[in-house]
């Protein structure tokens, strides 16, 4: 059933028949991939769980007064003190803010600053389900208003809405990312395919999956409630290229082989996808599986972000065993010129580089993964000093956008919380006991009167401190302790740093929660796979090794490089997911090639030609992956760089020394008993090459 599965897409009919039916399918996945923006939904319930105390807040108080709006905090600043013109602007600028779209009651201000050298208007812009978008727009006409008959006068927009606007900018540079993701992919398969055609089925390929994903994705965001936001679009397209990609190396290398075995290209596919399939498939199911268990999260962010990436794994996994053999039979062997395979061109390998290291691993296997081991575990040790508590909103930039800019000038000439307050709920028996009781808590300076409607009482308290700086948050903290302790107000802290808070309390819940069910899941996995409990045991520690080492490493150079402030709260919980989840796929194409290699010479034997067999395209995978999520770097996002360099070390760190040292070290010290307690464990081994013979690729085996 298999092999005649696999028959199919690369049959003499069937190749036109997949390629017709994918054109057909990519018609309308255009113009529905080109509305995911439209579905996106970026305001605070589209990140923070619905039971947060500030989402609640919010609901209670917009019965009291409207509150769905975001502070867009005006700053002027003239060096050598602002002028009597200057104020008298920054009055005409206030009256012609309310006519601006979105923007909601009378602006505060303009209020000159005790020195003398800055003006502050403080206007609350409404917040819709466009989120930052809005925002952005709003910020952008404001800005237009501030620019005309400046004259020299200093115009910035703090506070939220001032960061919401050069967010969306920020993230606005997805289509950028696309195209860089793409160049990296075809330099790096260039170098490895050797050939300048043959990249661009690959490419075609990936394309076509990332066009149907995004379409796919759109429909159930619109039909199902599925949360999409600006992260998940950049993730989403580089995890496609990233994995597709690999994919697609593994597949095109078995057909390179067995068209030099087969005279007719159409039973080389067939066998070369029979072959490469069920590693293929274990590999996208297990990256799936892992996303989908990010739906367990209660940050909406994050469970929004599984299920759609796990879309897109497993439609460019499609692509990549339909479309891909198919595109690549008809094109026949000329796609691979210059060097085109030829039949009976098989001959004997010559030694590479992975015989090397296996001959030279096998010589003290156990004194080489003791090692390896121990120098990952010192990498790992990096992890204690990496500060994973969230960003402040000035520290979430790689560059200086307008908003830090803007915060600085605000923070040298006013106080750090003013116009963007803390908001308290509670019942209105209660709200002069809350108001004294805020009052009282460090951190907190002036608290307004209570406003109070329906029984219901909202007050506004400024903060002593920068609302997104870290100790704002714990004001916050010590806020809500204080007021929960009043019997009978039911009362509840929100407003713009309290939704900093809650996402952080939620990150880290979800780290607790998912990380340890994903272990779980993916041992599982393996277990099935590999019919054995020691070798998938064995493969998850050396996972969690190469994570450990790659998030220590990370904070290394985050802090004492790159001279970051931090890492955003979801930071560690994704770079988790996407680590393990796509570093035991290269275990996976290793380890099921030792595995059937072991029936005709044994485990030990098996090791060492598996490791030969992998190597150069399970390495080049690694590099195509590790190329894609470094082009996350290219927006000016601490979260996307610190993201992106986590994975693609890690997944080079993987690649390289974890999968080819320290597994192929353990295989040869633990022998059969790797398969414990299956049908393998019971075979006797073979005797080991001697150290530095070359071993040579058995003719027929798998991927």
């Amino acid at each position: 059933m298999l092999r005649k599965l696999a028959a199919l897409p690369s049959g003499r009919v069937g190749k036109w028949v997949v390629i017709a039916l994918w054109a057909v399918v990519l018609v309308p996945a255009l113009m529905l991939a080109g509305k995911l923006g439209d579905a996106e939904e970026n305001d605070n319930a589209a990140w923070l769980p619905g039971n947060a105390e500030s989402t609640a807040v919010a609901e209670r108080a917009q019965k009291v007064m409207p509150i769905d709006s975001v502070p867009a905090i005006v700053v002027y600043d003239r060096a050598g003190g602002v002028t009597p013109a200057d104020l008298a602007k920054a009055r005409a600028d206030a009256k012609a803010f309310r006519g601006v779209e979105n923007v909601v009651g009378t602006p505060q201000g303009p209020v000159a600053s005790q020195d003398g050298e800055a003006i502050r208007t403080v206007v609350q812009v409404h917040k819709d389900k466009s989120g930052w978008e809005g925002l952005g727009k709003t910020v952008d006409a404001m800005t237009d208003i501030g620019g005309k008959g400046a004259d020299g006068l200093g115009f910035h927009i703090a506070g939220p809405a001032g960061h919401g606007a050069d967010s969306i900018k920020a993230f606005g540079g997805g289509g950028a990312l696309t195209t860089i993701t793409a160049l990296v992919v075809v330099a790096i398969l260039l170098v490895t395919y050797r050939s300048p055609l043959l990249p661009l089925l690959p490419l075609i390929t990936v394309g076509v999956a990332l066009t149907a994903a995004k379409a796919l994705i759109y429909l159930l965001a619109r039909d199902t409630g599925l949360v999409v936001n600006k992260q998940t679009g950049f993730i989403l397209v580089v995890l496609v290229f990233g994995a597709a990609t690999d994919y697609a190396l593994l597949l095109t290398s078995r057909y390179r082989e067995e068209l030099a075995r087969h005279r007719d290209r159409h039973k080389a596919m067939a066998e070369a996808l029979y072959r490469s399939g069920p590693a293929i498939v274990a590999s996208a199911a297990t990256v799936a599986i892992s996303l989908l268990l990010l739906t367990l999260a209660v940050l909406n962010s994050t469970k929004g972000m599984g299920p759609a990436c796990a879309v897109g794994v497993l439609v460019g996994l499609l692509a990549m065993v339909t479309l891909m053999p198919a595109l690549l039979v008809a094109c026949g062997r000329w796609i691979f010129w210059p060097v085109k395979p030829a039949y009976g061109a098989e001959g004997e390998k010559k030694e590479s580089v992975w015989n090397r290291v296996g001959n030279a691993v096998s010589g003290r296997p156990r004194l080489v993964w003791a090692g390896t081991a121990a120098v990952l575990a010192a990498m790992a040790l990096g992890t204690l000093g990496l500060d994973a508590s969230g960003l402040s909103n000035k520290d979430q930039f790689t560059g200086k956008p307008q908003v830090v800019v803007a915060e600085e000038v605000r923070a040298a000439h006013f106080p750090a919380g003013a116009g963007d307050p803390v908001y308290v709920v509670a019942a209105a028996g209660a709200a002069d006991r809350v108001r004294t009781t805020l009052a009282g808590v460090p951190g907190i300076g002036a608290v307004a009167d209570p406003v109070v409607r329906d029984g219901e009482a909202v007050l506004l308290a400024q903060l002593t401190d920068e609302p997104s700086g870290e100790a704002a948050r714990r004001t916050v903290e010590r806020a809500r302790t204080a007021v929960h302790r009043i019997e009978g107000a039911d009362a509840r802290v929100g407003g713009s740093t309290a939704i900093m808070v809650d996402t952080e309390n939620a990150a880290a819940r979800d780290s607790t929660v998912i990380i340890p069910i994903v272990l779980l899941v993916v041992l599982l996995i393996l277990a099935v796979l590999l019919r054995a409990v020691v070798a998938p045991l064995l493969l998850m520690a050396t996972v969690l090794l190469s994570f450990g080492a790659a998030l220590g490493v990370s904070g290394l150079v985050f802090e004492h490089v790159l001279g970051l402030a931090g890492a955003d709260a979801s930071y560690p919980l994704l770079a988790f997911v996407f680590l393990v989840a796509l570093g035991i796929d290269y275990n996976i194409f290793l380890v099921t090639r030792i595995r059937e290699d072991t029936l005709p010479h044994g485990t030990r034997r098996a090791a060492l030609t598996g490791l030969s067999s992998t190597g150069g395209v399970i390495t080049s995978a690694g590099v195509v992956l590790a190329g894609t999520f470094a082009a996350m770097a290219s927006l000016p996002l601490v979260f996307a760089v610190e993201l992106g360099f986590t994975v693609a070390f890690g997944v080079l760190l993987d690649t390289i020394v974890v999968r080819s040292v320290l597994v192929t070290a353990l295989v040869l010290d633990a022998g059969r008993w790797m398969w414990w307690p299956g049908a393998l464990f019971r075979r006797r081994d073979d005797v080991p090459s001697p150290a530095g013979e070359a071993v040579r690729t058995p003719a027929r085996s798998g991927t």
